[in-house]
């Protein structure tokens, strides 16, 4: 399966856009920084639904 979410980066209450990956680059995007990832039932880009790398994975 290559579906894709969006990564971004939370700052306060705000999110910010990284870009969209597939999920085998987002599970191998660096770990030093806080990334969240789009829910991959979503679409990515418009949802605002967000989960951290673990519950990513677990998704997969």
């Amino acid at each position: 399966m290559n579906k894709i979410v969006e990564a971004v980066i939370r700052s306060g209450d705000r999110c910010i856009p990284v870009g969209l990956v597939n999920l085998k680059q987002a599970l191998e995007m660096s770990e030093r920084t806080s990334f969240e990832f789009s829910h991959p039932a979503h679409e990515a880009g418009k949802t605002d639904i967000f989960v951290s790398r673990e519950i990513l994975q677990k998704l997969m």
